[in-house]
């Protein structure tokens, strides 16, 4: 399993941080060419490994024990798109859904739930037999989660318990319609070990 850290050049300290705790690929975006522009990169990326790759954001805290923490996920589910985020806030259509679910997999002991669609890009893993299929179906005017899950075209799968908080800053991009964010955007539940200090 690798490891690739999408960042911007306004994060770049941060992002090379993440990188260097997981001994990852960074691929920086030193010239405002956007976050999708950036994501299909590390889809290209992924593609040439041999391996199963996880990409993250640059504003991704991974809990401690991350690294080992994914492997039991991706060997669960080997031939499913897993999302190691489920956040609050964003997007926001999404959200009672995704409390709905929750709830329902607290009833029957379930550890994860499952979306037609993935609604964050913070951390992430496409299986390897299906990127070329999502680069040839990538839509480079989409925001990145959703090029990444459309591209993709099945349902996602989100542990109950998210591997990875978001640091929520301000966006570095600017959003399509122009509005401010104002949610809250963290996880909803997040593993039991802390999310690591970057420094």
């Amino acid at each position: 399993m690798k490891f690739v850290v999408v960042g911007h050049h306004k994060r770049r300290r941060q992002a090379e941080c993440i990188a260097h705790r997981l001994g990852a690929h960074l691929l920086l975006d030193e010239y405002d060419h956007g976050a999708n522009w950036n994501h299909r990169r590390a889809m290209e990326w992924a593609a040439e490994q041999n391996e199963r790759v996880v990409v993250l954001e640059d504003d991704a805290l991974p809990v401690d024990g991350f690294e080992q923490l994914v492997v039991p996920w991706l060997e669960r589910f080997p031939d499913s798109l897993v999302s190691f985020y489920l956040g609050t806030g964003r997007p926001p259509q999404y959200q009672s859904k995704v409390a709905e679910k929750l709830i329902a997999a607290d009833k029957i002991h379930g550890d994860h739930i499952t979306l037609p669609r993935l609604i964050h890009g913070v951390c992430y893993s496409v299986p390897p037999s299906h990127l070329p299929k999502v680069l040839k179906q990538w839509e480079s005017h989409k925001a990145a989660d959703y090029a990444v899950g459309d591209a993709w075209g099945g349902v996602v799968v989100y542990p109950c318990w998210s591997l990875v908080e978001h640091q929520d800053g301000l966006s570095v991009e600017r959003p399509w319609n122009n509005a401010l964010r104002r949610e809250r955007r963290q996880a909803w539940r997040l593993h039991r070990g802390a999310p690591a200090i970057l420094s």
